[in-house]
């Protein structure tokens, strides 16, 4: 946080010094202007991404996988339905 206001200060600065300069009414000085709008640019910029988090994130706790799941089997029981007793697979897992 402290670097991104230093930054922020350097170039509200540098910006404020370059603006209460001697204006002057002549066609060539739109060239300077530029140079003096990609060099805030730039501080703005790299400020901005010298004060950026890393990609990559940071060591993350991977836990080991568990047990294998319990065999299951299909298993034919017989039960009373009302009418009768019919038989049907049933799936069991322990």
């Amino acid at each position: 946080m402290k670097k991104t206001l230093v930054a922020a200060l350097t170039v509200a600065t540098i910006a404020g010094s370059l603006v209460t300069a001697t204006p002057s009414a002549q066609a060539h000085d739109g060239v300077g202007v530029g140079i003096a709008a990609g060099l805030i640019g730039g501080a703005i910029v790299g400020g901005a991404i010298a004060s950026s988090r890393p990609a990559y994130g940071g060591p993350v706790y991977v836990a080991e996988p568990g047990p294998p799941p319990p065999p299951c089997y299909w298993q034919r029981q017989r039960y009373w339905d009302g009418y009768g007793w019919t038989v049907r697979p049933v799936r069991v897992c322990y």
